[in-house]
This record gives structure tokens, C-alpha cells and sequence, in this order.
């Protein structure tokens, strides 16, 4: 599963899982289940060698802000699913312009177009590798 995303799972995640799972993994089917949801311009920025805080980022944006809420829902069903595993966290659902999915070493940030062009997370995380998820 980790091969489609280039991810490698060989380093102690930054804050570990509660039943022991890899990052990548759950980074991998985080962004598929975003790319399901029709989430748009879903990427994953490789944090392992930059960040002490958490391993991967998983950055998606829904079209307004019913599909942000949809596709936090999507992610949050199957990585449920796959591993067990719920975020710690979830915060912006109010507003739903940016919402944050907190699963320890793996952040999930769905944004609308708009957010996602005023923060540039890609920009300010240049120095990480991305692997961009494509349909």
C-alpha cells in the first residue's frame, strides 16, 4: 500500500499509534480516502526528517465546505476501519474552510480552495518531500 506513495515506514513515528501502526499506513489510506471523496490536489508531505511533532502530513481541498466536512468524514470511516484508529482530534468543523484531523504522527488538513491557497502549507513546508495522490 506504502509503494503507491513512495512513503517509507523504517523510523519511530513522532508520536506513536495507540496499537502500534505505521504512520505511512495511515497516512496512505488517509489520502485515498480523500481521492474517494473527490477531495482535489491530495498530496502527502513526508515530515520524518523535518518534524519531532508528528511524521506525515495529508493535505486535500473539497470544492466548499459540505465536501471538506464529507471528506473528513470519509477519512475518518476508513482509516476506523482499516486500522482501528481515531483522530485524537478534530478541529475547524465549525467554520469548515480548514479542518484538522489530528492522528498523532499523521495531520489531516482539508481545506476549501481558498484556504488551502491563503495558508500554503506546501509552501511553508518546502523542504519536505510530497508525493502527489492522483486518481
Amino acid at each position: 500500500m506504502l509503494e503507491g506513495f513512495g512513503l517509507s515506514s523504517d523510523r519511530t513515528a513522532a508520536s506513536a499509534s495507540s496499537s502500534g501502526i505505521e504512520a505511512a499506513e495511515v497516512a496512505a489510506v488517509a489520502a485515498q480516502a480523500a481521492s474517494d471523496k473527490k477531495g482535489e490536489d491530495v498530496c502527502v508531505l513526508d515530515l520524518t526528517e523535518l518534524s519531532d511533532v508528528c511524521d506525515y502530513f495529508v493535505i486535500a481541498t473539497g470544492s466548499n465546505n459540505r465536501l471538506v466536512d464529507a471528506i473528513v468524514d470519509e477519512v475518518e470511516e476508513k482509516v476506523a476501519k482499516a486500522f482501528s484508529e481515531h483522530p485524537f482530534s478534530i478541529e475547524g468543523r465549525e467554520e469548515g474552510t480548514w479542518i484538522l484531523m489530528d492522528y498523532g504522527s499523521v495531520l489531516v488538513h482539508v481545506f476549501t480552495p481558498e484556504a488551502r491557497e491563503y495558508y500554503r502549507l506546501e509552501k511553508l513546508w518546502g523542504d519536505a518531500p510530497i508525493t502527489r495522490y492522483e486518481d
